[in-house]
Order: C-alpha cells, then structure tokens, then sequence
C-alpha cells in the first residue's frame, strides 16, 4: 500500500484502527502533538481550536462532497422523521356504511348506520364535507426510519503521511 495523504480517509473491511491511523468518530486530538493535520482540518469538525482539534465523525453517516449548498464538515440528514399532514399525498378514505336502521348504541366495530329516526343527515350533492370526527386520524405521530441502504465499514483517517499539495 502506497503512503497515504496526511488527512486522507480510507474505508477499511477489518474491524480495527492500523497504525498511523484514527478513527473517524468525532474524537478530539491535541494540536500540539497533530500540528500538521490541525493544519489540514482546522475546526471544521469541531474542537476548540486553541488547544483541540475534532476528527470527522462517520458513525452513522454517509459522506457527501461540498456544494455550494452544504460547506465541508457541515453535518447533515436524519435518522427518523416524522411526517406532518402537508407532506403526506393526496387520498381519500372510503367509508363503510349500511343501508340497514341501526339497532346498537355503541359503535366501536361496527358501520355506520341508517338512522332509527330516518333523519337523513346528508344531501344528494357529492363532495359534501363530513365533520371531522366522522372519521378519526390514524397513526402515533411516530417517526420513521429515513436510512438508504447501507453496509458498515471502518473508516479512519491518516495522521502520519505525505502533506498533500494544492498544486
């Protein structure tokens, strides 16, 4: 293996950091003791920048190139989201009736019923708008997982390398 970039991040398949390597956790490093790499990596990862330095943090995450859009180091994106009632699509929601006069007094499990009273409660114009209770909200306002597809590997980055050249 050719002699890595100073700051260069490397996907490894076996489960440990090799020497002259860090993991990409988000650990904190001393710049006096990583002086070249601060040099590199600033506190674009966070640290304190005076007497720290963080490592970028890959746990649990997919790296993306900058943009105009998202600035290096910017983290990004959620695990879970929960849906509100502007994102989810356009539907409807059939209601199950039944022509027969109703005979019981609760109604959990059953239709909807001909009223005894044969009070008719609607017009013969579609599209009417029933109350709200008519038909009750479904779901926990759980979030979801929001997660592409994904394979865990070990990333880490080199703290002993060439100093790689703008040029």
């Amino acid at each position: 293996m050719s002699e890595p970039f100073l700051g260069e991040i490397r996907p490894f398949g076996f489960g440990f950091t090799p020497k002259g390597w860090a993991s990409c956790d988000g650990q904190l490093l001393s710049i006096a003791q990583n002086t070249a790499l601060f040099s590199l990596l600033g506190t674009m990862y966070g640290g304190d920048g005076r007497t720290t330095f963080a490592l970028p943090d890959l746990r649990g995450r997919a790296g993306m190139h900058p943009s105009p859009v998202h600035t290096q180091g910017e983290p990004g994106g959620q695990e879970g989201v929960a849906l509100t009632a502007a994102q989810i699509p356009l539907h409807s929601h059939t209601a199950n009736c039944s022509n027969i006069v109703g005979t019981q007094t609760n109604p959990a499990g059953k239709f909807w019923a001909q009223d005894s009273n044969k009070y008719v409660v609607f017009n013969s114009a579609g599209g009417a708008t029933m109350a709200a209770t008519a038909i009750g909200n479904a779901g926990q306002s759980q979030s979801h997982p929001n997660m592409q597809p994904y394979l865990v590997v070990n990333y880490c980055i080199a703290l002993q390398g060439a100093f790689p050249s703008r040029n």
